[in-house]
């Protein structure tokens, strides 16, 4: 009988948790809901900042997607008991790293979320206070996401500098004029329909419905002063309106590309295919810059059934998760072999349809003798269920009893009922993922996961990337 030991647990409850943090971002999935999400993921932050605090804080610099980090800040700032001073160090250094690389709304919303939760120790207040004092463009975080700023202020008692103070608790209950430009045109965009289009554009469309400006005259005046995100997320909207949003393609991040490129329709693809191509091959470059990595012979299957098309809350990520591996993996092997399932030949057009059939392709890529084997999958298969587990269990009992091809399984969906993301069996390493920018980290991370490196391992592991993230 094989005998569990404490070190085993707790290796064990650390890796569930940080897979469990790059999967999980509280949204809706395909064969899930957002309330089961919560749920699943609110448990297992309590039990871990309850039984491994200092790991628990650790998480931060492990690359976890941003949802779980902002947790991660409101559960330590909410109880700071009984930490001796380097510990309280740590944690402050580490939640202020996470905070600086959140996106702004993200924070405020955080801090809105301290306050509906009455956390407003010391700590909390300094934290608060710190990160609005450095913030760069402080007058420009009023205009966007004011209540919020208001909310931040009052909760930490602080006095915002000159003119930000009547701006953000007044509001139009201030009837002079503003020395500041942006504060002034935001003033006269509710009297003048030309100020509008001095604002920011998320702000001017607030203002642009209350004086009934057309949306598309709206998007033609303002292309230049519109963010890469926001013209990503408005170019259906233009398309509709006959508007021609300019996007540059090099501004976008790799699962950002590939989310636009599946936002076009199937004539502009083809269309635009040599362009489309470059771009990604170029996004997946930059971010082998970022994270240099060198593999051998890799074959790589990737899921494009129905289920791909995931949530309304996350329309195509998984299907663009696999497009965006799919051309980060061919730069970054030395030999390469892409398999879609269903067959697909050219991986610009892929859609999300069919059952998933893994095993089939999996027989496929070991033909081709791989030294890596990797899945993108949300783990639901079903053509036939359980085919993979069988096909590499009789891989390893009777032809590569050395391993020498590993297989690992990047899956971008969470799995409520199971508190992780979805396995495809025994002997394949399951990670998650939030994006295509993870998954080369996370191949240096699935040896934790089919318990190949210790918690010693882990642990070193941790305080490594606490060394980055706390330098950079």
């Amino acid at each position: 009988m094989t005998t569990i030991t404490r070190e085993h647990i707790e290796h064990e409850d650390l890796v569930l948790f940080i897979n469990a943090c790059f999967a999980c971002n509280g949204q809706k999935e395909f064969y899930g809901t957002t309330r089961g999400q919560e749920v699943s993921i609110g448990f297992l932050h309590a039990y871990i900042l309850g039984n491994y605090r200092r790991l628990y804080a650790r998480a931060l610099a492990a690359g976890i997607n941003q949802f779980n980090q902002g947790l991660i800040v409101l559960h330590l700032l909410a109880d700071g008991h009984g930490l001796n001073a380097a510990q309280r160090r740590e944690e402050g250094a580490l939640i202020r790293a996470a905070l600086q690389n959140m996106p702004p709304q993200r924070v405020y919303r955080l801090f809105r979320e301290m306050r509906r939760r009455r956390i407003n120790n010391r700590r909390t207040r300094a934290v608060i206070r710190e990160y609005m004092e450095n913030r760069t463009n402080l007058t420009l975080d009023a205009l966007k996401y004011r209540p919020l700023l208001r909310a931040a202020a009052s909760h930490a008692h602080l006095k915002l500098p000159g003119e930000l103070g009547r701006f953000v608790f007044e509001g139009r209950r201030h009837k002079r004029s503003y020395a500041t430009p942006l504060l002034e045109a935001w003033r006269q965009a509710y009297y003048d329909a030309e100020a509008v289009f001095e604002l920011p554009f998320s702000v001017a469309q607030g203002f642009a419905a209350r004086h009934g400006i057309d949306p598309g005259v709206l998007l033609e005046r303002m292309e230049g002063q519109m963010t890469a995100g926001e013209k990503r997320r408005m170019m259906r909207s233009a398309q509709e309106r006959g508007v021609e949003l300019e996007v540059e393609l090099s501004r976008l991040g790799l699962t950002r590309l590939a989310l636009l490129i599946l936002s076009l329709p199937d004539a502009e693809r083809q269309a635009r295919r040599a362009e489309l191509t470059e771009a990604l091959q170029e996004a997946a470059r930059r971010q082998l810059q970022r994270t240099p990595t060198r593999l051998g012979r890799v074959a790589v299957i990737l899921d494009r059934s129905f289920s791909s098309a995931g949530s309304r809350a996350k329309r195509n990520r998984p299907l663009a998760i696999a497009l965006a591996v799919e051309a980060l993996f061919r730069e970054a092997a030395e030999a390469y072999l892409g398999l879609w399932t269903p067959s697909l030949v050219n991986p610009l057009r892929v859609t999300a349809r069919g059952a998933t059939d893994l095993a089939t392709p999996l027989i496929d890529a070991l033909h081709w003798e791989p030294e890596l084997v990797v899945f993108v999958s949300d783990g639901y298969e079903n053509c036939p269920a359980g085919g993979v587990a069988e096909v590499v269990r009789v891989w390893r009992e009777r032809l590569d009893p050395e391993r020498r091809v590993a297989f690992v399984h990047l899956n971008p969906a969470f799995d409520a009922d199971n508190i992780a993301p979805r396995s495809l069996g025994a002997g394949i390493a399951t990670v998650g993922v939030r994006g295509a920018e993870d998954a080369l980290t996370m191949l240096s991370f699935s040896r934790f996961a089919v318990g190949e490196a210790s918690l010693a391992d882990l642990e070193s592991y941790l305080e490594a990337r606490v060394g980055e993230m706390l330098a950079a």
